[in-house]
């Protein structure tokens, strides 16, 4: 569930919707996730496992940054390229 801003700098609380930006990320969970699961013969006959998670950046966040995912990091907070364009 999200409950404050993805950015860890910001202590800004979520509380609607239509304030700040949402992020809905689809990750898949791969071999390492189904061994753990106990699916190693199961692998070739089914789909990879999908996950969504949702993370949101406040409104003076969102003005200057973004997420970005990286399936090795996991989820980071990035500087905007419009706003490093604009800044400079």
């Amino acid at each position: 569930m999200v409950s404050k801003c993805a950015n860890p700098d910001c202590v800004a609380t979520f509380r609607y919707f239509h304030v700040g930006k949402l992020f809905r990320i689809e990750t898949s969970a791969g071999l390492e996730r189904r061994h753990s699961m106990g699916q190693d013969d199961a692998v070739l006959d089914h789909p990879r496992l999908r996950r969504l998670e949702f993370y949101w950046l406040c409104d003076k966040c969102a003005s200057k940054m973004t997420l970005v995912f990286d399936r090795d990091a996991g989820m980071s907070v990035r500087a905007n390229s419009r706003a490093e364009s604009a800044a400079a």
